[in-house]
């Protein structure tokens, strides 16, 4: 087998995108052609083809390549009833897992942010526990934005076509060989879909592409952007998810065990499998309605009203009305599926309403999230008391092997015990780091950070922010021995990334403190729609423009899962100051756990239950203000007691020696107390235990 079928073989499978050891066998072979390509193995292929190079000479490669091989078919060839007894039934009948995103790996632009990634996460932990889970979502031609800022800091939208001979991905065919065919009815005439292909190790994710020739070029366009058109585009693009989603399942032959809705997106979906059962045994639509709840999870990740999709009647009607007719509903039954009140024509059409009444396994994604979840929607069980409306929740944990730097995978290889990973559920297995040598941890975290510095000053090299005065370039100037803090996610309001910047005489201080000083690093991306959000963002990019903080506050373009990857592995802190309890979850914080940075986050999401004094620090005790400027005021002095009071002190208590023993004692505690918590395979197994067996035990739909 020559030496390229062998990357050709290694890349087909999104597997390479939890092993470093791939990425580092690309970069060795090419690394300005691996830089090039963003990281795409099945790019750096195609194009070491066409330039016709062999890489001959090169036999320690060759053998590393025929390893990774090997264990990925390894990796491939152990599935099924004997890797996973739990999964029972889900093995002739998988969890069919809808979501409007999936964040894999950077060079994979179907994601913008928390909801994709932790819908990534979750397909990649079912491959390593074996839970058989097929995703479906929508393939994004164009994907979600890259960003880049103006000459005034306001951000930028860029749209780029991928090319799928550089992905990871077949399209799927028929026993004819034709490619198989989606068609959803709308109320303005069919939607004709492809269908792509993805494996993510020993499952697979299914997306559906509109842009085919039967397609108008405004429907040919619906699935080009993710979270880029009005809502006609959004219903439209939900319809082909839901709907289209399951009759994907049936052009497959697929009868699933359970249906996993990820967010509202795709709440159709239940409704089309009520039509499929109808048809099927003859039964009326309540009694499918029954059956297909019993079968259905739902997952909420938004605590904020706002958040949740709404279709006004006129709209929702004239897209669902073929829907209707062929469940045989009237306009009032079928619209108060959406409906919080009852007949209320004054009440728009909530897909997250209907996904709860479609629905009989429901969560949200912490604990305080699932008593948020039950107060926004009490609305639907008037006589219950809040404590008994049937929403619970799951707190998502983070796929480790996706960003867990490789130093410190080795640190854990030495202290941990054989088959850590496989158990990293369990608490015993994480109590062997708390005898971990203190200076040896500080010496990995050392090396992480400078990985990070020379990551900022490259980017930064390329910035289209340009130069600050004297010709320095921002982010220029950072230290290794400086406390460092990140702060990177998506910049809605509520998450208050300026939030230190509203006292920028003590920021100053903080900022320009000889002896203690620290420096802050900033990404993420504003919805283009959302104007606040990129507010500030130009704010902090004006904060890291001005001289008085030159080398000590960046901001990096174009945040995807490279950066955050950097980030995560390379800070000290971790920042989250969102206003509680609008933070459902907040998976970033969860993954600096496993590279040994600390989290300073407000007592929201999963910190909320995370935190226990002595694994990172709280900013406040949980308080929430009537008022969004009493929270924010109050806030502000909270997070600054706990910076210059606890977080800074700490960090530079050397004692006299190189590092903070009692600083470097916190990390190692964080990682026994939280890392085998919030790990996504914790999390699939809660799913599997709590939610997927109960569905498929009932009749398969």
């Amino acid at each position: 087998m020559s030496f390229i079928n062998v990357l050709s073989e290694v890349s087909s499978n999104v597997w390479w995108s939890w092993q470093p050891e791939v990425w580092q066998l690309f970069h060795e072979l090419n690394p300005s052609l691996w830089e090039e390509v963003g990281h795409n193995p099945v790019a750096f292929v195609e194009r070491s083809k066409d330039a016709g190079e062999g890489y001959e000479g090169r036999e320690d490669l060759h053998a590393k390549g025929q390893e990774l091989l090997t264990r990925q078919r390894q990796y491939l060839s152990e599935c099924g009833p004997e890797a996973c007894m739990e999964a029972g039934k889900l093995h002739r009948a998988p969890v069919a897992y809808f979501c409007a995103e999936f964040g894999l790996h950077e060079s994979l632009r179907i994601y913008s942010g928390g909801l994709g990634i932790l819908a990534g996460d979750h397909m990649k932990a079912a491959s390593d526990l074996s839970i058989p889970i097929m995703g479906i979502g929508l393939f994004y031609a164009s994907g979600y934005f890259q960003q880049s800022m103006d000459e005034n800091g306001w951000q930028q939208q860029r749209y780029d076509e991928a090319n799928v001979n550089e992905l990871p991905i077949e399209l799927v065919c028929g026993d004819d060989g034709q490619p198989v065919e989606i068609v959803v009815d709308s109320g303005e005439g069919d939607i004709f879909a492809q269908v792509w292909k993805m494996n993510i190790g020993r499952n697979s994710l299914y997306l559906l592409d509109a842009n085919v020739e039967k397609n108008s070029e405004e429907d040919r366009a619906l699935t080009a952007r993710l979270y880029g058109g009005d809502r006609r585009v959004r219903i439209r693009q939900e319809l082909l998810l839901g709907v289209g989603g399951v009759r994907l399942l049936s052009a497959l032959g697929v009868r699933p065990g359970a249906l996993h809705l990820n967010e509202g997106h795709s709440a159709f979906a239940p409704l089309e499998m009520c039509y499929t059962l109808m048809t099927q045994q003859g039964i009326s639509f309540d009694v499918a309605r029954r059956r297909v709840a019993r079968q259905t999870v739902f997952t909420t990740h938004t605590p904020v009203p706002a958040g949740h999709d709404r279709f006004s009647l006129e709209l929702f009607e004239g897209t669902m009305a073929p829907l209707r007719e062929r469940l045989g509903l009237d306009h009032r039954t079928f619209h108060d599926l959406g409906r919080v009140r009852s007949g209320d024509t004054r009440e728009t059409f909530c897909m997250t309403v209907l996904a709860i009444k479609m629905s009989e396994h429901r969560n949200g994604v912490s604990n305080l999230h699932g008593e948020v979840s039950r107060l926004m929607w009490r609305g639907l069980y008037p006589t219950r008391p809040i404590e008994d409306i049937p929403i619970g929740h799951v707190t998502n944990g983070v796929h480790m092997p996706s960003f867990l730097a490789a130093e410190m995978r080795e640190l854990y290889n030495k202290h941990l015990p054989e088959g850590w990973e496989q158990e990293q559920h369990n608490p015993e297995i994480w109590k062997s780091l708390l005898d971990v040598d203190h200076r040896e941890l500080w010496s990995v975290r050392q090396q992480l950070k400078r990985k990070l510095l020379s990551f900022i000053q490259e980017r930064v090299s390329t910035s289209t922010l340009g130069q600050g005065e004297g010709g320095e370039r921002i982010g220029s100037g950072f230290r290794e021995d400086v406390l460092t803090i990140g702060f990177a996610r998506r910049f809605a309001t509520y998450k208050r990334a300026t939030l230190l910047l509203k006292d920028m005489e003590r920021f100053k201080a903080m900022i320009q403190d000889e002896d203690r000083p620290v420096q802050f690093v900033f990404a993420g991306k504003a919805h283009p729609h959302d104007d606040g959000g990129k507010a500030l963002i130009q704010e902090v990019i004006r904060a890291s423009l001005d001289p008085e903080f030159r080398g000590r506050v960046v901001f990096l373009e174009d945040y995807d899962i490279n950066i955050a990857r950097h980030m995560l592995q390379g800070v000290d802190v971790w920042l989250n100051n969102p206003r509680r309890p609008q933070e459902a979850c907040g998976t970033s914080g969860q993954k600096v756990i496993y590279s040994g940075a600390l989290n300073c986050s407000v007592l929201d999401g999963w910190w909320a239950e995370g935190y226990d004094g002595l694994n990172g620090f709280a900013i406040g005790n949980g308080e929430e203000f009537a008022s969004a400027d009493a929270q924010d005021a109050h806030d502000v002095k909270a997070l600054y007691k706990v910076l210059e009071g606890e977080v800074i002190p700490l960090y530079y208590q050397n004692d006299g020696g190189d590092f903070s023993e009692q600083w470097m004692r916190r990390v190692l505690w964080a990682k026994a107390s939280l890392g085998w918590r919030f790990n996504a395979n914790r999390m699939l197994l809660d799913y599997l235990r709590g939610s997927y067996l109960p569905a498929s035990g009932s009749p398969s739909v």
